[in-house]
Parts: structure tokens; sequence; C-alpha cells
């Protein structure tokens, strides 16, 4: 318990001293994208438009909602490993790192949800919340030792370690594919501006959904549930309900309480493709199976 308590005050002295440094790479690659989703305004056919919904939505829910979040995560169901790899493609297209930095950030998010060791808490600042921590904090660049401790079990997947290096590739590869049969409007549609429309998304969850909202539950952190952010993330936004049930496949746990991911998640499941399905009721009560390995791992981080 010692030992822990020291590599966690090595990692929030980290990031207080990484804090000021900016990520040149990040940053210029922010930038680019941020000025090539303003030049596809000016671009804009239906094509282009209906081309850039769906590839936000495979990315975007298939993705990060169903694949980095509630499979590789918080293993709230399983699925057959060619499933878990197609998801984990999809989700590569939002460029929010590869699975293994984004699930260890994540992991670590949820060990120390806003106290200093949270990688990207409003009680830092907003702008930190949302972005600053891409832009000069520790982001997606956890040394080794950090992702030993919180992801052991996608160190031992070699899809997964594989991915996590060339992650970049499948967004190069469509956006070429885009180019040479869509053309510039469909292009800039569909790789930058819709980029940069997810990942404001998810970053609105890690700010905003911190700040802003209603509580269902009584947690110990400032987690809300937020309408709006639940719509633009496919029902990301319950955030509430997820940090008080980070492992429930469902988020959404009224008729009302919108969940997309659920939906394609009960999808799979209909098809014989999901199994072992974590779920609680309105009241938290659960209804789906019981943890394993990974809760041991969170408990460790925690």
């Amino acid at each position: 318990m010692k030992s822990l308590k020291v590599r966690d005050m090595k990692t929030q002295l980290t990031n207080k001293q990484r804090a000021g440094r900016i990520n040149w790479e990040t940053t210029i690659t922010m930038i680019v994208f941020h000025v090539g989703a303003v030049a596809a305004l000016f671009m804009f056919t239906w094509t282009a438009l209906i081309v850039s919904l769906v590839i936000l939505w495979v990315a975007g829910s298939l993705g990060i909602g169903m694949g980095y979040h509630r499979l590789l995560t918080h293993r709230g169901y399983k699925t057959p490993k060619w499933v878990e790899y197609v998801l984990t493609v999809c989700a590569t297209l939002t460029l929010e790192s590869g699975p293994i930095q984004w699930v260890t950030t994540h992991r670590i998010h949820h060990a120390h949800t806003d106290v200093p060791a949270d990688p990207h808490s409003p009680r830092d600042g907003t702008w930190w919340a949302h972005v600053g921590w891409i832009l000069t904090g520790t982001a997606q660049k956890h040394d080794r030792a950090t992702v030993e401790r919180y992801s052991p079990d996608l160190l031992r997947d070699r899809f997964q370690v594989w991915i996590s290096r060339w992650y970049f590739l499948p967004l190069v590869s469509l956006g070429v594919a885009l180019l040479v049969f869509g053309g510039w409007s469909v292009f800039l549609w569909g790789i930058f501006l819709r980029t940069v429309v997810g990942l404001h998304a998810t970053w609105l969850v890690n700010s905003a959904t911190h700040m802003w909202g209603t509580r269902r539950f009584e947690t110990t952190d400032d987690s809300t549930n937020n309408l709006l952010i639940a719509l633009m993330t496919f029902g990301e936004g319950w955030h509430n309900n997820h940090h008080a049930h980070p492992r429930a496949a469902r988020h959404g746990l009224t008729w009302y309480e919108i969940d997309v991911n659920w939906w394609g998640i009960r999808t799979l499941q209909l098809l014989g493709l999901a199994k072992s399905v974590k779920l609680v009721n309105a009241s938290g009560q659960r209804a789906g199976g019981r943890g394993g390995k990974l809760e041991g791992v969170l408990r460790k981080a925690a």
C-alpha cells in the first residue's frame, strides 16, 4: 500500500512538472485538424455531411463508447476477440490515441476521480479538463510502469500492443480512400471536421459532465448526468450513472436516458456476440454478471 501511495505522489508530481510543457506534436496536430475543420465548412455537400455522420457514429459509438470505454476499459461485457479488434480499430479513427494509452488514462481517472492524480479534473481548471491536459499535460503518454500497473490485460494482447503503436494508420487509410473516392469535400468533412467534433464531444465528458448536470447517485466525485453531452457522445454523458457503477454496460438507466452505445451492445448480445453483460437498474441494483480480474486491477490502482 505504501508503494502505491509513493507512485501516486510521483504521478501527481509528473503532472505538475509537465503542466507547463507544450506537447508540440499533439498541439500542431490539433491546430492542423482545427484549421481543416474550418476549411470544411466552406466545402459543404450533402454527401460529405452524410459520410461524416456515419463515420462519427462508427468511430464515436462503435469505437470509443462500445470499444475503448465499456469493453476494453471496464470490461462491462465480453465479445469474441475479432469483435473486440473491430471495435478497437473503429476507435482509432477518433485520433484519441491507441487503446493502451486511452484505457490507462481512463482507469487512472476512475481510480483518482477529481483528486490531484486525476489526469483531467475541472477542479484543476475548466480549460485544463477540456483540452489543456492534452496540450501541456501527461496526456496519452504514460510510461511503461504506469501502463503495467493500470492496463496489464491489454499488454498481454499482441494485437492491442501493435495497434497502440500504429493507431494512426486506420485514419490515414480512411483519409486516402475518402479523398480518392469522394473528393476534397468528403475528405475534409469525413476526416478533419468529423474528428474535431468527436474530440470535443469526448473532452466535454471530461470537463462539462464534472461541472453541470444532475446527479442520481451520491458519489464522492463531481460527476453529473448531462442530456446534451449524452446525445453528442451516444450515451457517455450519463456520467454520474457511470461513475456510480463503472462496470455497467448500460449508462442510460431509464427510458428517457438515451444511450445509443447500449443499443449497440444490446444488438451484439441479441446476435450472440456479447456475453456476460454487466447491468444495474435505476436504483443501482445489479442485474448482470459479477466482476473478475479487472476489478482487482482497479482496486490495486485505487
